[in-house]
């Protein structure tokens, strides 16, 4: 086992000591962490989205912490969005200070390592688009200053479903800044039994989650995922898919170019989470519904639940029947 299989297994333990149930929704947002990317989470409230960020960020270690230790780890803000927020809430704002006699920039919550945007669609579209400049190119502009965040800068952003009373629907330029569109859904009854007879520990994240990776460790991983190497048959065929999105009769808006992107970046890092430096086919049929179908408008809802599915499982057919060498 390579030493960056084994940090991730670390990770990937480490997070399900408090998320139960969930292994494939943790290995999606490490996926999208990894990537570069930002992650949205839509379900009902309750389902452990916010303990899930708060558990990621106590697992990673800042450069002078020690490993194996609770409490630290990198730093990690919320922002519970509803109707009255503003802008400045999440950018900041000038204000003055008297022993200077000049006014400050005081930096708001986005300044942070791991930001968790909480129910994202309470607020209202021109707060919501306070987020795209810092998504998109990890950077907020204030008046004529443009300010960059930290490289390891990760959002994880959660909203109810818009049929919710109170929710705004997300616009779909921002919808498309998330790598990844993921919902965590409800547990067996068997692990929501572990839940309830474990509560306190699981609620004490703080406490009970140890850091088992250091901030310079997910930055080498981000690297790595980078070198992994895609066969350029694969990549035809995921030209092919986001293609055949755009001329689907039953999808009104395809998947973008920056989305096909988007997709190679996360092939790469599930990959790498996967314990490989290469990409097989089947990850495109993992991960096609998770970074594609948010990126789609359907004609109607009937379709939105088969007809990404039926195209991807057509391109994996083509792919299998090549035999593809996966290595150069």
């Amino acid at each position: 086992m390579s030493k960056s299989t084994a940090s991730l297994q670390a990770l990937l333990r480490n997070m399900e000591t408090i998320i139960r149930g969930k292994t494939q929704e943790i290995k999606y947002v490490i996926t999208a962490l990894l990537a570069r990317g930002h992650i949205l989470l839509e379900d009902n409230p309750g389902a452990g989205k916010t303990v899930l960020a708060k558990t990621l960020a106590q697992s990673i270690s800042e450069a002078a912490a020690e490993l194996h230790q609770p409490g630290g780890g990198v730093a990690f803000k919320r922002i519970q969005f509803t109707p009255d927020l503003l802008p400045m809430d999440l950018i900041g704002s000038h204000i003055y200070d008297e022993a200077r006699k000049d006014f400050v920039f005081k930096k708001g919550p986005l300044f942070t390592h791991v930001l968790l945007a909480d129910e994202i669609n309470r607020a209202s579209p021109k707060v919501q688009s306070a987020l795209l400049e810092c998504m998109a190119e990890n950077q907020i502009s204030v008046g004529d200053t443009t300010m960059a965040l930290d490289k390891f800068f990760f959002t994880i952003a959660t909203q109810n479903p818009i049929e919710m009373e109170g929710t705004y629907p997300l616009p779909a330029a921002q919808l498309d800044r998330f790598f990844m569109k993921i919902s965590m859904g409800y547990v067996s009854e068997e692990v929501e039994f572990d839940i309830y007879t474990n509560y306190l520990a699981i609620g004490n994240v703080r406490d009970s989650v140890k850091q088992v990776l250091r901030y310079q460790d997910i930055l080498d991983l981000q690297q790595a995922a980078e070198n992994v190497y895609v066969h350029p048959e694969i990549v035809r065929g995921i030209v092919r898919l986001v293609s055949a999105t755009r001329h689907h009769p039953e999808i009104a808006l395809g998947c973008s170019t920056r989305g096909g992107i988007t997709f190679i970046k996360c092939l790469k890092a599930w990959a790498v989470v996967n314990g490989r430096d290469f990409v097989i086919e089947d990850d495109i049929q993992a991960l096609a519904q998770p970074v594609i179908h948010h990126r789609l408008i359907f004609r109607n809802r009937d379709a939105a639940r088969t007809v990404l599915a039926q195209l991807t499982e057509q391109e994996v057919n083509k792919l299998a029947k090549m035999g593809i060498q996966p290595k150069r």
